[in-house]
C-alpha cells in the first residue's frame, strides 16, 4: 500500500497503459510546457523514459482536439484528451454527441471510438462562472458516452485503466480539488468495472448517495451523523452511465431514508435520475421522502462569499439526512 496524490496515481497508471499499449496516447494543451492546464501531466515523461512520441500537444480548440481524436479512434488507435476545464465542452459538442457517441452504433460496431475524455471541473476559489460547471448530466443524458467521475487517488487509477482499455468514449469528470489530494493506493490494482458503485461506509439508518468530490464530503457528514446516534451508508456511485441502480435500491431498502447530493447545480442534475428513480422502484421500502440537494440555480459567481453558498458541503448533507429522518 501506498500513499499517492491523485495527480500521481493517475499519471502512473496512463504511462503504464501507453507502456501496455502502443495505441495509447495523450493530446492536450501545453503538455510539454507546463504538463497541460492543471500540471497533471507533469513528469509522463519521464515515466516514459524520456519518449514522447505519445505526447502530443494541441493547439487551444476543443473542436480540433475532439475531432482529431475521434478520427485517431476510429482508425484503431487509443486517444487521451484533455479539455483544461468542463466549461470547454460545449465548443465540442458536436464531435462529442453526434460523431463520438453515435458513431460504434450507427456502422454496426464496425468503427469503435475508444477514446477518454479527462474534464477537470468543480468549485475551486474565484475562478468563475467559466471555469467551475458541474456538467455530468448533459453526458450522463447522451446514449453511447460513458460518464465516470472518481473519488480519490485509488478509485481514479482504477477508473481510469478501465477507461483507456474500454471500447466505448469515457467523459472522464475529475474535481480540480482532487488532483493534490493523498490517499492510500493498492499494490498491483487493478481496472475498477464501470456501472458497480462502492460501498464507502456501511449504516443502517439513512443512505447518503453520493460520487466524485462529494464522497469524502458525505464521509465526513456521517461522521457528524454518528455523533447525534444516526448511522450513515455512503454509496460512491463511481460511474454514472452505467450506474449502479441495484446497489442502490439495496441499501435504500436497508436503511428506508435517502439523500442524494452533488455539486452541479440541483436543477436538472443527476440527482433528479437517481431519486426519480428511487422513488419509483423502492417507494413502498421509504418511510420518508428522498431528499435532494445541489448547487443553487446560478453561474457560479466570482465573490468568495457568493461562492461558498453554491458548494454542497458536509453541512449540508448532514441537515439533509436529518430531514430525510424527520429531526429538522
Amino acid at each position: 500500500m501506498r500513499i499517492m496524490t491523485y495527480k500521481d496515481a493517475t499519471l502512473e497508471v496512463l504511462a503504464e497503459e501507453i507502456k501496455r499499449d502502443p495505441a495509447v496516447f495523450v493530446m492536450a494543451e501545453d503538455l510539454h510546457g507546463r504538463g497541460g492546464g492543471l500540471g497533471h501531466y507533469l513528469g509522463l515523461k519521464e515515466l516514459l523514459g524520456g519518449d514522447t512520441s505519445h505526447m502530443l500537444d494541441t493547439p487551444i480548440s476543443e473542436t480540433a482536439i475532439v475531432s482529431s481524436a475521434v478520427g485517431a479512434a476510429l482508425a484503431g488507435m487509443r486517444p487521451v484528451i484533455d479539455m483544461r476545464f468542463s466549461n470547454c465542452l460545449p465548443a465540442c459538442m458536436d464531435e462529442l454527441v453526434n460523431q463520438a457517441a453515435k458513431s460504434r452504433h450507427m456502422f454496426g460496431g464496425q468503427g469503435k471510438v475508444h477514446m477518454v475524455v479527462r474534464c477537470p471541473d468543480g468549485i475551486v476559489k474565484m475562478q468563475g462562472a467559466h471555469h467551475t460547471d458541474c456538467l455530468e448530466a448533459w453526458f450522463a443524458h447522451v446514449p453511447g458516452l460513458q460518464v465516470v467521475v472518481p473519488s480519490c487517488p485509488a478509485e481514479g487509477r482504477g477508473l481510469l485503466r478501465t477507461a483507456i482499455r474500454n471500447d466505448n468514449p469515457v467523459m472522464f469528470l475529475e474535481h480540480k480539488t482532487l488532483f493534490k489530494t493523498e490517499g492510500e493506493v493498492p499494490d498491483n490494482d487493478g481496472p475498477i468495472p464501470f456501472g458497480k458503485a462502492r460501498v464507502a461506509r456501511e449504516g443502517r439508518d439513512v443512505t447518503l448517495v453520493v460520487y466524485g468530490v462529494m464522497v469524502n464530503r458525505a464521509l465526513e457528514a456521517a461522521k457528524t451523523l454518528a455523533a447525534e446516534g444516526i448511522d450513515a451508508e455512503v454509496l460512491d456511485l463511481r460511474t454514472l452511465s452505467p450506474w449502479d441502480k441495484e446497489t442502490v435500491l439495496a441499501s435504500v431498502r436497508k436503511t428506508g431514508h435517502a439523500v442524494v447530493a452533488h455539486e452541479a447545480v440541483r436543477q436538472g442534475g443527476f440527482g433528479a435520475e437517481l431519486s426519480a428513480t428511487i422513488s419509483e422502484e423502492a417507494f413502498t421500502d421509504l418511510k420518508s421522502p428522498v431528499v435532494r440537494i445541489g448547487a443553487p440555480f446560478v453561474p457560479i459567481p466570482m465573490s468568495p462569499h457568493l461562492e461558498d453558498m453554491c458548494r454542497t458541503l458536509p453541512a449540508d448533507i448532514v441537515r439533509a439526512a436529518r430531514r430525510a429522518l424527520g429531526r429538522e
